[in-house]
Formats: C-alpha cells, structure tokens, sequence
C-alpha cells in the first residue's frame, strides 16, 4: 500500500469518528438542547471546545503562512493580540453572560441582547441575526476552502469536489448532533490539531538543518525577525511596521467580545463556578499554540531555504506550508504516512471545529430569532428541529459557493468576519454586562454604527492610505462605543425592571 494511500486512510478514520459522534448525540428534543447543549458542558468541554471553535483554519495554515510570507511581524502581534483578547474575554464576559443569560432564559446571542434590553420592537434582534448571517457566511466558507485547498495540493483532487465533500461531512454530524455534538467532537479536534502543531514544528526544524540553520536563514532577510519590520520574502526587503500598525494589529484581540459562536460556549456551560479551571485551560491552550503556528511559519522559511520546500509566490501559496510538510513526512514510510494523515487530520479539525459552530450560530439566527421570535411562527418540538438542521444545509450551501475560489486567502477573508462580529456585537455586549444606563436605543444605534463602519473603513477610508491603512476593526470599535454612549444619556434611561435585573446579576 503507497504512503498516501495510509494518509486517505487515517484522514477517513477521523472522518467517520466525527460522524460517529455526530449520530450519538442526534437525539435533541428541544431548541435549547440543539443550539446550546441543554447548558451541560463541564469546565474542560467548555475551554477546549471554545478554543478549538475560535482556532479554525487561520491556526494551521493563516497564521503559519503569514509568518512565512511577511516575517513575524503581523503574525506575531496577531497572536499576542488574540492571546490577551482570549484571556480578557473569559476573565470578565463568561461568568457574567452565563448567570446573565441564564436568568433571561436566552439561547442565543441576539436574544439575550434583546432580553437584556426589553426590545420589543424586535430590531436588536432581527438585526443582530442578519449580521451573523452575513458574516459567518464567508467565514465558514474559509474553513471550506481550506479543506479544498488541503485535498487540491496533496492529492491533486478537484478543488471544488474536495472542499463540497468536506462541507458535507461537517454539515452532516452538525446537523444531527447540534451543540453537543460540535462541542465534544471540538474537544477531540483540539487535541489533533495540537499534535499536528508540535509534530510539524519539530520535523520541519530538523529538515531545514536545524535550529541553528534555521534562524541563519531567517538572518538573511533584513527586518524578517523583527517585530518593528514589514517583510517581503521575494524582494527581500523590509519596511517599517510602524506603532499605528502594531495598535492596529493587536485590534484582533476586540473581536473576542463579539463572536457569537464563542460567547455561545459560554452561556453553555453547566456552572459558573467551572469557568475559572477552563479559562485557565483554555487561555494557555491559545497563546502556546498561537506561539508555535508562527514558530512554524519561520521553520517554514528555512525549509524553503534548504530546498526542502519550494519558495511560495504569494501568501495564499505559503499558507499550504503545513500541508506540504504533512506529505514530506508521508513519504517516509507507512507509520509516517500515518502521522501526515494525523496532521492533515489537524487541518480537518481547526476547519470542521470552527465551521460547525458557525453554523449552528447562523442556523439559531434564522430559527430561533427570525422565524421564532421576530415573525412569532409557531414551531413545535419536531418542527423546530427540522427547520434549525434545514438551515444548517442552507448556510452551508451559501458558504460552499463563497469558497468556490481556491486562490483567496484564508487569513485575509478571516479577518474581515472577525471584524464584522467583533465591532456588532463586542462593544454592545460589553456595556450591556456592565453598563447599567445603556439602553435600546443606544445598543442599536452601536450594533449598525460598527457594521456599518466595517465596510466604510474597509473599502472606502483603508484605501486611501497613510494613517488611515490599519484594521478596521479598531475604528469601528472605537465609533460603535461612542454612539451606544451618546445615543443612550440621550435617551431615557432604563425602566425599573431591567435595572432591577441589572442588579440581580451584579450582586450574585
């Protein structure tokens, strides 16, 4: 049997044991059951299942391309963006969202917003479940082109074949298991995604010749090591990444306070008091493994340097960096034919982990918040379930058609979603947990302020240059926060009721 032959082989085995987990948590009887897991996950369920779903393709092929491609720079104030915003978010939302949401009896991330409001008019939901659609659209559709890139490089399958079979799988188990099944099938694909992380870090230091010889290599192109440089490897030239950049940058960590798929794991968990032991997991869980994904980005560079690795030409090219290694190492023999199945297994994972929560996020904007909620469409028990899995397809499909170009970049397509959630939903979530004087009209008035900005700054402002050219995620932070201030002391302040409320969480 041929080395890739054992790879397909273990990469098929993983495959069948998602599905495998995906039937035996097929029976949920209820909405909350599908959409949040019944709120029974334990402490390490919890952390893990919520990194791995924040962790998707961006871990093992973003972050590790980026740092190959552009020098640490980006990468690594990137990484110590998402490691601190990481720690923040489980320090002071989770505890507060899960007492908080469980006390509205809310499933969902715009319903609670809507709750916590007393939004009668419906607006901040119907409007909170538009952006998740919108957005998680294109970001699910990275995870897809990842694995359409994974299956196109290695194997020289189809594009599109590839990335529609690996949707297929990771609609199939979503929408059998729902939450559950995501959330302990996320546990078990951050583990593989771990070994896939250490076993490429090592393998491709001792190829390019060694630590020494890799960092030489890194030595001979100015600036590449450098956290104040912006490289290119092909001109090798390097210009200056400048504090405004660094700020920008480090922007990413923001988007943690408004990624629905992420709050979700939250609201979920069994009990509050088990929030400390999984942030304690799960933060060390992101920041080592962030750390080790550009870490591999510069071994990369040296392999490439020895001739172990063809150079890329661009940065989409550079992000196949692990994959190209998990074949180097397949064709060494059949067990390690069988560890490059595992880390291409890894792949699989940091894409299916983060799909499947995104889509049972969107699937819960449709079903539970539009339809249920906003239209009042009365669904029963069997109803609600068909509808929610329906949607789970629909989303699906629509990502499957977003990913259908292989040459986009993962990192770049990722960000603009992490944007897009980090700048709607972050800066109402947290004055909506802190801020007893917000209200409605104020959390409106910052939900479509900071979308709307996403795209201003994205398309209109960024382009011009300058001092201007920085994520856009940071000025449209910045605007959704004034405009829920401004719009709520101009506003009438919060009945009796949600004050009352307010207290109650704050005091217990």
């Amino acid at each position: 049997m041929s080395g890739m032959a054992f790879v397909l082989g273990a990469i098929a085995v993983y495959l069948i044991g998602m599905l495998v987990i995906g039937f035996a948590y097929s029976k949920n009887s209820s909405s909350e059951e599908f959409f949040l897991g019944g709120r029974k996950l334990g402490p390490v369920v919890t952390a893990m299942s919520t990194e791995a779903s924040d962790m998707s393709a961006y871990l093992l092929m973003g972050v590790p391309g980026l740092a190959m491609f552009c020098g640490v720079a980006e990468a690594s104030w990137t990484a110590i963006g998402l490691a601190v915003g990481t720690y923040l978010n489980w320090l002071i939302v989770a505890r507060r969202l899960r007492r908080y949401s469980a006390l509205t009896g809310s499933i969902t991330v715009p319903e609670f917003l809507s709750r916590r409001f007393r939004d009668r008019s419906r607006v901040i939901e119907t409007l909170g479940a538009l952006v998740i659609i919108v957005f998680f659209v294109p970001y699910t559709a990275s995870g897809f082109a990842a694995c359409g890139k994974l299956f196109n490089s290695l194997f020289g399958f189809d594009y599109e074949k590839a990335m529609l079979l690996s949707a297929a799988v990771i609609v199939a188990y979503c929408a059998m298991g729902g939450f559950m099944a995501a959330s302990v099938t996320s546990l078990i694909q951050s583990i593989v995604m771990t070994a896939a992380l250490v076993i490429v870090l090592f393998f491709g230091a001792k190829a390019a010749g060694g630590w020494s010889a890799v960092m030489a290599n890194a030595r001979t192109v100015s600036g590449y090591l450098s956290l104040g440089a912006a490289t290119d490897i092909l001109s090798r030239s390097a210009g200056s990444y400048t504090p405004l950049m660094v700020v920008s940058t480090l922007a990413w960590g923001l988007g943690y306070f408004g990624m629905p798929h992420i709050l979700l794991h939250f609201m979920a968990v069994r009990n509050e008091s088990e929030l400390k032991l999984s942030r304690r997991v799960g933060s060390i869980w992101c920041a080592v493994s962030l750390g080790v994904a550009v870490l591999i980005g510069i071994v990369g560079f040296g392999m490439a340097g020895a001739g172990v690795l063809p150079m890329p030409g661009s940065e989409s090219e550079a992000e196949n960096l692990i994959v190209r290694t998990a074949a180097l190492i397949a064709s060494h023999g059949a067990l390690a034919a069988i560890v490059g199945g595992l880390i291409l297994a890894g792949i699989l994972a940091a894409t299916m982990s983060t799909a499947d929560a995104q889509l049972l996020a969107a699937a819960s904007g449709v079903t539970q918040n539009l339809l249920t909620d906003v239209l009042g469409v009365k669904l029963d028990g069997k109803k609600n379930m068909r509808i929610a899995r329906l949607t789970v397809v629909g989303v699906a499909v629509l990502g499957a058609v977003f990913a259908s170009d292989p040459d986009s970049s993962i990192f770049r397509v990722v960000s603009f979603a992490w944007a897009g959630f980090g700048a709607t939903f972050g800066p109402v979530m947290l004055f909506a947990l802190f801020w007893k004087r917000c209200n409605a009209a104020g959390a409106i008035a910052g939900m479509l302020s900071g979308a709307a900005t996403i795209f201003v700054w994205k398309y209109l402002i960024a382009p011009l240059g300058g001092v201007f050219a920085i994520y856009e995620l940071l000025p449209a932070f910045v605007i959704s926060c004034v405009c829920i201030v401004a719009v709520s002391l101009l506003t009438g302040a919060p009945d009796k009721a949600v004050c009352d409320e307010f207290d109650a969480v704050s005091a217990a």
